[in-house]
């Protein structure tokens, strides 16, 4: 009987491969892919990885150690070998008959984080419509766990306005060697009510070829009319179908308020048919959106397709070239798939999402629209902070194992600093671990810098915590236990898309014990409810 993270599990050896994954999945240290060390590098740091395929398990074997050595950490379960009494912890030679590298106890290690594709939370909806509904099966879904972490909701303290919020929480990983913690770290904007938003200049550009005949055009339909549903007297309206020609259904559009009639008109004429010239859409949609811009109004392109045409450089310049750049507001790039697995290509929407800086989500069914453009409608489209970008500061010898954004450094120039919604939270969700845990005491500490600009100024801006390892052990760790649950549903649909019917089971086990550990923090909580359903049906 061995304990994870405070619950037992019943093993057949220590030492089994089942175990292992069970352990990992449930302490949020999943298997990605087969990909230990993804985001490993030198002793120097961790290298930034940048991988959307969410691509299948290496079913051939998981590995059972770690990732690599950016904070001079020791690789494998077991940490690296104690230095003798008499040497000193910072300059340990390592292990040279297994060529882990040498415990660095000296140096405090330095990392930058970023979620990368801001907002983007189209996985866990087709992962779930995969399961419970009728989008096929797992194989036809990227699953990219960051995106898991943006799409359900924590709810860390909200900022005051102007700034955000930094919350980070720490628990020891039961089971495991000494010297291993799952860490979370929590930024949140401000709360922004819906009468004192600022006023909205949206284009739609909206996909009506062929291939999005029947429920595909009735989803576009749906998203849409939730849209106006929000809109208030200023907002302006611009609109454009494209297939293989552009149709220019609304300029400039003044809105009278909610469900404005002209506006429900022009939704509710929409039809598919024909070829698909996306580059063209784009580039009539952009323009609509340039001519209707003001001062102190939030712009945004609203793409929806079932991602049917492959983008090019030219499409992918048109947009990064209007998201702003340089302390300039932008025009952001919402993007909003719908359709089916024969015809929906979610890399168009990640792709042009990605240039956007904007949201990227999936309407698999009516309540998708309105979880995601009613009760969601600010933290969707608009911006509280901009550019954020997040410093880790932790004790000499600890290493990241497994991060849940898309890509961690030492370098902060090698990380994409990303836009934060109001009313909203990014993230982070790692496994760390330290090659020294004697050195570890409760006054250690861990120190987190969130850094952005002000959305409206651009001035720089940062928010510093400090805490130690007791205080930090000593908090709440509700949200840090549901974002393990998280982290290993996503890592477990991976792992049942594509592993063997032991992994599949192990891992889905593995993941119902997370959930069940989240639960008892959190009873009741909704995210759960549909996550433990998903868990059960597989």
């Amino acid at each position: 009987m061995a304990h994870v993270d405070g619950t037992s599990v019943e093993l057949n050896r220590w030492s089994s491969r089942r175990f292992v994954v069970a352990l990992m999945l449930a302490g949020g240290c999943a298997v990605q892919d087969g990909d230990a060390g993804e985001h490993a590098g030198t002793e120097s740091g961790p290298s930034p990885t940048h991988d959307d395929s969410g691509g299948l398990p290496d079913t051939g074997g998981f590995d059972d150690g770690g990732a690599g050595t950016g904070s001079g950490g020791a690789g494998g379960d077991e940490g690296g070998e104690e230095p003798p009494d008499d040497m000193d912890p910072g300059t340990s030679t390592g292990d040279s008959s297994t060529g882990e590298p040498a415990c660095n106890a000296a140096d405090p290690v330095t990392l930058f984080l970023s979620p990368d594709d801001s907002n983007s939370m189209s996985s866990p909806v087709q992962a779930r419509a995969a399961v419970l509904g009728n989008f096929g099966s797992l194989s036809y879904v990227a699953l990219r766990t960051w995106e898991f972490l943006n799409y359900y909701t924590f709810a860390y303290p909200a900022a005051e306005p102007g700034t955000v919020a930094v919350t980070p929480s720490l628990v020891a990983l039961d089971g495991a060697a000494p010297g291993e913690y799952l860490l979370q770290i929590g930024v949140s904007s401000e709360h922004v009510a819906e009468e004192s938003r600022a006023p909205l200049n949206l284009t739609f550009v909206l996909d009506t070829s062929g291939s999005m005949s029947g429920e595909p055009i009735e989803l576009s339909r749906e998203v849409c009319r939730t849209i106006a549903s929000q809109l208030r007297d200023g907002d302006v309206v611009s609109m454009v179908t494209w297939n293989t020609e552009n149709a220019v259904m609304l300029s400039g559009h003044a809105v009278s308020g909610p469900n404005d009639s002209q506006l429900l008109s022009a939704i509710n004429g929409m039809e598919a048919a024909g070829g698909t010239d996306l580059h063209a859409g784009l580039v009539a949609g952009y323009e609509l959106a340039n001519a209707a811009r003001e001062p102190g109004v939030l712009s945004r392109v609203i793409l929806i397709s079932d991602g049917g045409a492959n983008t090019g450089v030219t499409d992918i310049d048109v947009i990064a070239s209007n998201a702003g750049a340089n302390d300039e507001d932008g025009i952001y790039l919402v993007g909003v798939g719908v359709g089916n697995p024969d015809t929906y290509k979610d890399a168009l929407m990640d792709d042009v999402t990605d240039a956007g800086k904007g949201a990227s989500v999936f309407v698999a069914e009516v309540a998708d629209a309105t979880r995601q453009f009613d009760h969601a409608f600010l933290s969707t489209l608009a911006v509280a902070a901009r550019d954020v970008q997040v410093e880790l500061q932790l004790p000499p010898g600890f290493e990241i194992v497994r991060f849940s954004g898309e890509e961690y450094s030492s370098d902060p120039a090698e990380i994409e600093p990303q836009h934060l919604a109001p009313n909203d939270a990014v993230v982070f969700h790692q496994h760390i671990r330290t090659c020294a845990p004697e050195l570890v005491g409760d006054e250690t500490e861990i120190g987190v810098i969130a850094r952005f600009k002000d959305a409206v100024t651009f001035e720089q801006r940062e928010v510093a915590r400090t805490m130690t390892f007791g205080e930090l052990m000593a908090g709440d760790p509700a949200l840090l236990r549901k974002g393990a649950a998280v982290f290993a549903y996503a890592e477990a649909l991976k792992v049942a898309r594509g592993g063997t019917s032991a992994d599949k089971a192990a891992t889905i086990d593995a993941a119902l014990v997370a959930v069940a550990l989240a639960e008892a923090g959190l009873p009741g909580d909704a995210d759960l409810v549909e996550i433990r359903s998903v868990l059960e049906s597989l």
